[in-house]
């Protein structure tokens, strides 16, 4: 009995342990969405009338995600701590939501990363070929195209020069900068998003663990 009773508060604390490194990690992919989303490159990106929402799809379901891990890492502390199976199997339903809002938003930056990309080109070629029809019609897209991606026309910047940064030196291909940055935000997204995916598994699994001690322990008393 004894060591059952021991075994019971070694998992108990275990899952108090994961719950703060849950909680930890709630904030930390909170800050890490809204920074992508308002912060930077995507920031400026988001400024124009063409901006495609679709494309911050992912990054609102992992602010959301980030923002339920905060509460169910609580929720779970308290579960861990009075020894309830009702919450400790609320614990464990929160946890199955938020493992497929993440394992969605990991899909979904890697399966979706061509398609943001083509969209964010065809953007970019837009504003560019109306700057060349008219040099003042697309004049403030281009300038926060190049000031975001830090690029300089297509094949050649002669012809779009005046909107280019002052301080880029040399010639940058806006379109293959565009599928670079975006390639490399994405990514980043989605292992972030698969990451925390992983974790939350070890979560279920000791929650079931201590959910199943804690009835035993009732049954043999």
């Amino acid at each position: 009995m004894g060591r059952f009773r021991g075994g019971l508060r070694c998992i108990k604390y275990l899952l108090l342990g994961f719950n703060l490194l849950f909680w930890l990690a709630g904030s930390a992919v909170i800050a890490f969405g809204l920074w992508f989303r308002f912060g930077g490159a995507i920031k400026e990106l988001s400024s124009e009338d063409k901006s495609p929402e679709y494309f911050y799809v992912g990054l609102y379901v992992l602010v959301g995600a980030g923002a339920l891990m905060m509460a169910v890492g609580f929720f779970g502390c308290c579960g861990a701590m009075r020894e309830s199976q009702c919450v400790l199997g609320s614990f464990f339903t929160c946890l199955l939501v938020i493992f497929a809002a993440e394992v969605t938003t990991g899909v979904f930056a890697f399966i979706g990363k061509g398609v943001a990309i083509r969209h964010v080109q065809t953007m970019y070629e837009e504003a560019y070929n109306d700057y060349l029809k008219d040099r003042g019609k697309g004049n403030g897209t281009l300038i926060t195209f190049h000031s975001t991606f830090q690029c300089c026309g297509k094949e050649s910047s002669e012809q779009v020069r005046p909107t280019c940064p002052k301080e880029l030196l040399g010639h940058k291909n806006c379109i293959d900068e565009i599928e670079t940055i975006i390639s490399v935000k994405l990514q980043l997204i989605g292992i972030v998003g698969i990451g925390i995916a992983g974790l939350t598994i070890f979560g279920m699994i000791f929650s079931m663990v201590l959910c199943c001690a804690i009835r035993n322990s009732r049954d043999v008393i």
